[in-house]
């Protein structure tokens, strides 16, 4: 029998932590589990980030009634992933919001991912008996929107292909702060299973350009100060350029999934070995380097079958 999935060992519960990013601005963080945001404005509040179920969200909840009394009004989702978006409902929002391409995917291979993602790592679906279905958006955009909390103007931009085809980040201007979604991450692996490495790094240079002081990354602690924002920025990078390029190496010398894999944790494994979740990323990441490497721009569609299918190839 094939050796499972790392994450499907992943059974501790991680400690939650919220910091204040910003005034008003908070980063719900759980030692590399996914991210929240929350933006408190005037009268109400906008959720970053859903969580993976409606129990789940309710943690997020919790933090935030620690700091107000607000109503939520407005949830954004930066990608269509099951493990950010399947909360939703939770919030009782009445706007959810997406990016046109993050939308599409949702339409595209939205139930796929949610059963490839629950098979994966069973511990981020906590009460997932109380999801009602896919989360779709009552709002969406192309490439930017503008929201007002009452005086507090919050900027939704899509500003390049990253993490998926759909990525969006959150900009606050009053405090300079940024919410990036997992285009940036700390301290923990990025998931590049739906990536666009050709992409990732010039996104990365178009957040550096908004020099922010602060970002709440979408997994891993939050970065508060230039020294910090610029640190994991650059780590991103380095994570990401170190997938790619073994794996280029070795697709256009005609070797297989199983010699990109050996020349990848050849390179990341000294550099980031223990970061989170790095074993539960690093098969997905080998496999969509190889593939864009050989020509295959769009990732394809990841399922239950197809992940076994995968790791079985790896395991040989």
């Amino acid at each position: 029998m094939a050796k499972a999935f790392a994450s499907q060992g992943d059974m501790t519960e991680k400690k939650i932590t919220f910091d204040e990013v910003g005034e008003g601005l908070w980063a719900f963080t759980a030692e590399g589990d996914p991210n929240s945001g929350v933006i408190i404005g005037d009268d109400s509040v906008m959720i970053v980030e859903a969580q993976a179920t409606p129990r789940l969200a309710n943690k997020v909840i919790e933090k935030v009634r620690e700091v107000t009394d607000k109503p939520i009004s407005h949830v954004v989702l930066t990608h269509y992933h099951a493990v950010r978006v399947l909360g939703a409902s939770a919030y009782g929002a009445e706007q959810i919001i997406m990016s046109d391409a993050a939308r599409a995917m949702v339409e595209e291979r939205g139930q796929e991912d949610w059963d490839s993602e629950f098979q994966r790592f069973p511990r981020l679906f906590e009460g997932y008996e109380s999801i009602p279905g896919l989360t779709y958006p009552t709002a969406t955009f192309n490439d930017s929107m503008t929201v007002y909390l009452g005086k507090r103007r919050v900027d939704i931009k899509h500003i390049g292909r990253a993490h998926t085809a759909g990525d969006a980040v959150i900009h606050v201007p009053d405090q300079n702060v940024m919410f990036t979604g997992d285009i940036v991450e700390d301290h923990s692996a990025c998931y590049c299973g739906d990536g666009y490495f050709g992409d990732w790094g010039q996104t990365l240079d178009n957040i550096k350009a908004y020099d922010v002081d602060a970002i709440a990354p979408g997994r891993g602690a939050a970065l508060i100060g230039k020294d910090a924002v610029e640190r994991a920025i650059e780590s991103t990078r380095d994570f990401v350029d170190s997938t790619y390029r073994p794996a280029h190496k070795v697709a256009m010398k005609g070797g297989s999934l199983k010699d990109a894999w050996d020349a990848v944790r050849a390179e990341c494994d000294p550099k980031f070995k223990d970061y989170a979740i790095y074993e539960h990323c690093l098969p997905f990441n080998v496999s969509r380097a190889y593939d864009e490497a050989r020509g295959i721009w769009h990732p394809r569609i990841w399922t239950d079958k197809r992940d076994l299918d995968m790791w079985a190839q790896l395991q040989g």
